[in-house]
């Protein structure tokens, strides 16, 4: 994700499992900051299929907790 602020407005959501249909369940909309709160509260198996989103880029929940 490209840098961003705490601040900055993101799009959580859960993007289901491909292969029983897909689709994404839009979990918050709002500051990044309490967007990866949400995030961390989910279970696990959740927290897999998690992304976030901005105007310009999109990067997975995990894949963000990596970097």
């Amino acid at each position: 994700m490209r840098t961003t602020s705490q601040d900055t407005s993101v799009r959580l959501y859960h993007l289901s499992d491909a292969t029983e249909g897909g689709a994404a369940e839009t979990l918050f909309y709002g500051p990044l900051s309490e967007a990866m709160r949400i995030a961390a509260s989910q279970p696990e198996d959740v927290q897999q299929g998690l992304f976030l989103a901005t105007d310009n880029d999109v990067v997975a929940y995990l894949d963000l907790l990596e970097g």
